[in-house]
């Protein structure tokens, strides 16, 4: 552990990746940390088509092993390894895994969140053949075909919304006929004649057809008890976000969803030398091409503060 590192990334995504191609570029020599999702969210995810730069789309897990390669170019270390625990009282700070101990001066937190999912094996494997946990990234994938949207707050109301932009029909499954929505919120979707309801429904299975992707799905009513099959040609599910922050508990100041908290504008969390970027801070866009620029202005602050701490 004798090593001081100048910058430590936690964390492998589009902001990860993009804070050490800066860092590296900038002579930084920094060392990521992958996790045990290498690549982030979008490893778990199909086409993606709205990054710049791929104008034929690109396949998730080909996009962020060319981050890692471009990363990897310049310099950046890279450990399949997890940190587990940080210490931030005292610089440099100190980071552990299952298996060593890491010292530096300066960290990038860009560990992300994940999307909260109903908790069905078939979720996973049809995780990018049908279902989906972001409409603003997958809705053109559904022209004309009819999908459902599985919560009953805000998000759920605005992905509802948005995909009537592409689906011929759109039905909100919740299990309550109350939400957590806004008053507003819920009065727009109600006002839209493409959304329907499936109110009292919990979703149970989801079936795929003959080409792999989903075809419909099991609902149980909540009142009765009753199960039944409908058919569905794509499903979203909005049930909101977890940001991956448990280990910076009582030692980063967070929001009350458990969102790094940041400076406006900047990466500056409320420990000086610790950054932030990507979605761990940001519950709002939660975007690829976002993430990549927030790791790039994390990498620019890190860079600066350094340089005034004469590292």
């Amino acid at each position: 552990m004798s090593e001081v590192h100048d910058v430590i990334i936690i964390g492998s995504g589009p902001a990860g990746y993009t804070a050490a191609i800066y860092a590296a570029r900038a002579n930084l020599k920094p060392v990521l940390f992958q996790g045990m999702q290498p690549g982030g969210q979008l490893t778990i995810t199909t086409d993606v088509e709205n990054y710049p730069g791929y104008p034929d789309g690109v396949m998730g897990p080909d996009m962020m092993e060319d981050f890692k390669k471009q990363a990897e170019r310049f310099g950046t270390t890279i450990h399949f390894e997890q940190i587990i625990e940080v210490d931030f009282s005292v610089r440099p700070f100190k980071l552990k895994t299952d298996f060593n101990e890491f010292q530096s001066h300066a960290v990038i937190v860009s560990t992300g969140a994940s999307a909260k999912l109903i908790g069905l094996e078939a979720e996973k494997t049809l995780m990018g053949r049908g279902v989906s946990a972001c409409a603003t990234c997958d809705g053109a994938f559904f022209p004309d075909k009819k999908v459902m949207v599985v919560g009953g707050g805000d998000s759920a109301m605005e992905e509802a919304n948005f995909l009537t932009r592409y689906a011929s029909e759109v039905t909100i499954v919740h299990r309550r006929d109350e939400f957590r929505a806004s008053k507003i919120m819920v009065e727009r979707a109600q006002k839209n004649p493409k959304i329907k309801w499936d109110l009292f429904q919990s979703i149970t299975d989801i079936h795929a057809g003959d080409d792999g992707k989903i075809s419909s799905v099991t609902m149980k009513d909540s009142r009765t008890g009753d199960s039944q099959v409908k058919d569905c040609e794509g499903l979203f599910v909005a049930i909101g976000h977890t940001p991956n922050t448990k280990i910076f508990e009582g030692k980063l100041d967070m929001d009350e969803k458990g969102y790094l908290i940041a400076e406006p504008g900047r990466t500056f969390t409320s420990v000086e030398g610790v950054f932030a970027a990507g979605d761990v801070s940001d519950s709002i866009y939660r975007q690829a091409v976002t993430a990549a620029g927030s790791g790039c202005m994390a990498a620019i602050d890190c860079e600066r503060w350094l340089e005034s701490q004469g590292h």
